[in-house]
């Protein structure tokens, strides 16, 4: 076991990350896998498995890499259909996986002492792991894919055809066909079972149809405008008649007479037509709000859905705590998007432990200061202007903003100057931070701040946001406020580059209009000020990657963007105004299109990109980090960095971040992708000297990923490294004939190997 004081506490911290991450993919997918034994609902384990082993080696944690590589062994044979799982083989992996359980649960810094006093109990379980896989049951490994007969009442449960994980020689194969859905069937308790394809394609269909009747509005318009210049027409041959009169041509004044008739009766029925054209666009359309927003009401569900036992779970947790706590929840039939609700459960757990082990006082804390012996913990879900809100709060201490600066400051998240300058609310962001606490010690039950980073990561997941009120002495309350489903998102249009793109209203926390005379420049960097805060200027132009377009107005319009620390100003051409779009997602083949989101229609049948805004705050991020920001107004061609570009591809957060930081020590630019296909839309994107990729990655492996790279002509050029843990030649052949120009274990992190194989394919870091 490595002493304590040889770790890096950074590394401890990434590590500590991954361990909470992992470990809870282990404990939802192992019951899944038990009952569902397909290769599908598996190898989200194995990967899981493998990080963890990966992120072990790294930290040099060998318990933690035998346990991890025991639990690993299992999963993979049995993801290859030559071995079966068994109960008592989940029961097993169970085992294990709650040792990573505790350790996650410990502060960072104590893993290697909690580590080791579970040596015993990791020599029991990985010992059990490899017997059990060694001494097979007798009857044969039956093939995962199989299952038991279905609940007729259930309707049909296609899943994965059995056969080999698909790679880089089976990704193309033609997909099986799946078996046709029956009819819906009628429940027991008068609802309607129906299958989810089904009814993703109703509310589609409703979604379009509202989309096309809103095109009658600017046909009415028309209709409006044609009304217009048949009353200037009228108006004209009026003239003509005027001046035709005393003259000789009695025949063409009768025409003109006979023209004007027509028009006239024209005039008469064209308004009741335009009148009931109207009376009919908006019956239509008002009908297709109804149709809509029935199909979105079948994917609702009542909150109370989805608190999986929160009330036994706060009694008995505050019992054992010897606090007396009274749980309220409101609005337990506030309808909730069934999507949403699923992501809930794991947010609101953290949430309601956090509150009662740190939030509510002990009792006789609470008599001492006033209060009631007994604690209050509400939970509430309503609708609020057009959003669904959800709010945990206590009536505890509240959180000590003091006591969070000092721990900002220890953390060395920001400097005492920055820390004394922020609010209440930028404060007590921090607290969303992966792995930051202000407990002194972080329990198993919780740690203010433990868990909080997949509170906020659920949130920004579907375009909502959360924030803190805490108030000393008298309580805290989370709120998080959610789109009331996935299927519409209320939107700020905006035109880029002539295109018009959409942001979630959510993810936007101020919009501006500015003067080019308001903006400063400080170290050749353009800010704007908003009150008390400066805010860095990027012109979206650059960041997506457009041809520069010049802009009609000299106002300049910036929607401010920010993450848990920074906060941007990325300037557009002009705003559009609010909008809500029909999310239309994105085929999969398009894989991680950067900064995007999904696509959408607009009323007139224009198509419309919804941005992320989490891809552009770190495309942001990236862009200021390599000094290449072009200044608002400026035209291309300013000169490229003079330091060399690196991309780093792997799925572990912990490699990534050694990757990383050996590479921009030596004083290279580093750009991260967390898998092979977010690699791939990097590469294309263009700018790189080196990519250093992974193996064993979801949706893209790296041996695909270098094939891609080597195939394409305007890719072909550039050098790729493989760094990873599989050691074996077959591997390493792959990777060669695949076009690598090197292949090698992640053991070369440990000396100059990496670093040395770098400098021999590109050189020195500045550009010669």
């Amino acid at each position: 076991m490595v002493n304590d004081q040889q770790l890096d506490p950074f590394m401890l911290d990434l590590f500590h990350s991954e361990l909470e991450n992992q470990s809870r993919v282990l404990e939802a997918g192992l019951v899944k896998a038990e009952a569902e034994q397909s290769p599908a609902a598996i190898e989200p384990l194995m990967r899981a498995a493998h990080s963890l082993k990966g992120a072990a080696r790294i930290v040099t944690l060998d318990l933690a890499v035998k346990l991890a590589h025991a639990m690993e062994d299992m999963l993979s044979a049995a993801q290859r259909g030559q071995y079966r799982l068994r109960s008592s083989d989940v029961d097993k992996l169970l085992s294990a996986n709650d040792v990573f359980l505790r350790l996650a649960a410990t502060e960072a810094m104590g893993i290697p002492a909690a580590l080791a006093a579970e040596e015993s109990v990791i020599g029991a379980v990985s010992q059990e792991l490899r017997d059990a896989l060694a001494h097979p049951a007798a009857e044969p490994a039956a093939p995962l894919a199989a299952k038991p007969a279905p609940d007729p009442a259930a309707g049909p449960t296609p899943g994965p055809t059995p056969g080999p994980t698909p790679g880089p020689e089976t990704a193309l194969a033609p997909p099986q066909p799946q078996p046709k859905p029956k009819p819906a069937e009628k429940a027991d308790d008068g609802s309607v079972r129906v299958f989810v394809e089904n009814l993703n394609r109703l509310t589609g269909l409703a979604g379009a149809c509202l989309v096309e009747t809103r095109t009658l509005r600017p046909l009415a318009a028309a209709l409006e405008r044609i009304k217009q210049g048949q009353r200037l027409l009228g108006s004209t041959l009026e003239q003509a008649l005027e001046a035709l009169n005393g003259g000789a041509v009695a025949d063409v004044q009768a025409r003109l007479e006979e023209a004007l008739g027509h028009i006239e009766r024209i005039e008469t029925l064209l308004p009741a037509h335009i009148s009931d054209f109207d009376r009919f666009a908006r019956k239509l359309e008002l009908l297709a709000d109804r149709l809509y927003d029935e199909s979105v009401m079948s994917r609702m569900r009542p909150f109370s859905d989805g608190l999986h036992g929160f009330s036994r779970m706060v009694r008995d947790l505050a019992k054992s705590l010897g606090k007396s706590v009274e749980f309220e929840i409101r609005g337990e039939s506030t309808h909730v998007d069934r999507d949403i609700l699923e992501k809930l459960e794991a947010p609101l757990n953290h949430l309601l432990r956090n509150a009662i082990d740190h939030g509510i006082e002990p009792p006789e804390v609470r008599l001492a200061a006033g209060k009631r012996a007994e604690g209050k913990l509400i939970l509430e879900a309503r609708h609020v202007s057009g959003v669904l809100e959800i709010v945990v709060a206590d009536d505890g201490g509240g959180i000590d903003l003091d006591h969070l600066r000092a721990k900002v400051l220890d953390r060395k998240y920001a400097t005492r100057e920055v820390v004394e300058s922020l609010s209440p609310a930028e404060l007590l962001d921090f607290l969303f931070l992966p792995g930051f606490s202000t407990a002194s010690q972080v329990t198993e039950i919780s740690g203010r701040g433990v868990g909080l980073d997949i509170v906020q990561s659920m949130v920004r997941e579907v375009a909502g946001n959360c924030r803190i009120e805490t108030r000393p002495g008298q309580g805290t309350r989370f709120i998080l406020q959610l789109p009331l489903t996935l299927s519409v998102v209320r939107t700020l249009l905006v035109e880029i580059g002539k295109q018009t793109y959409g942001v979630a209203l959510t993810r936007i926390d101020r919009v501006l209009c500015l003067a080019p005379s308001e903006l400063q420049v400080v170290e050749d960097r353009q800010f704007c000020r908003y009150g008390d805060r400066t805010i860095g200027l990027v012109d979206a132009q650059q960041v997506l990657e457009l041809p520069q377009v010049p802009r009609e107005s000299e106002a300049l319009s910036i929607l401010v963007l920010s993450d848990r620390l920074n906060r941007y100003g990325l300037v557009v051409d002009r705003f559009l105004g609010q909008r809500d779009l029909v999310v239309v997602p994105l085929h999969p083949r398009l894989g991680k299109v950067p900064n995007v989101s999904a696509g959408a229609i607009l009323e007139d049948g224009a198509p419309v990109l919804i941005l992320d805004v989490d891809d552009l705050v770190r495309s942001l991020d990236n862009l200021l980090g390599q000094g290449a920001l072009r200044k608002v107004g400026q035209r291309e061609g300013a000169a490229r960095s003079g330091r060399k570009r690196i991309l780093v591809v792997d799925d572990s957060l912990t490699v990534r971040e050694v990757e990383r930081r050996l590479l921009e020590h030596r004083g290279y630019l580093v750009s991260l992708a967390v898998d092979g296909m977010d690699g791939w839309n990097a590469v294309q994107a263009g700018g790189f000297d080196l990519v250093v990729t992974d193996v064993d990655m979801p949706r893209m492996d790296g041996i695909e990923l270098v094939r891609r790279i080597k195939s394409a002509r305007h890719t072909a050029a550039i050098p790729v490294m493989i760094v990873s843990y599989k050691d074996q030649e077959e591997y390493r052949m792959k990777g060669l004939e695949a076009g690598a120009s090197y292949y090698l274990t992640k053991s070369s992190f440990q000396d100059e190997t990496l670093v040395n194989a770098v400098q021999e394919l590109i050189g020195e870091p500045t550009l010669g």
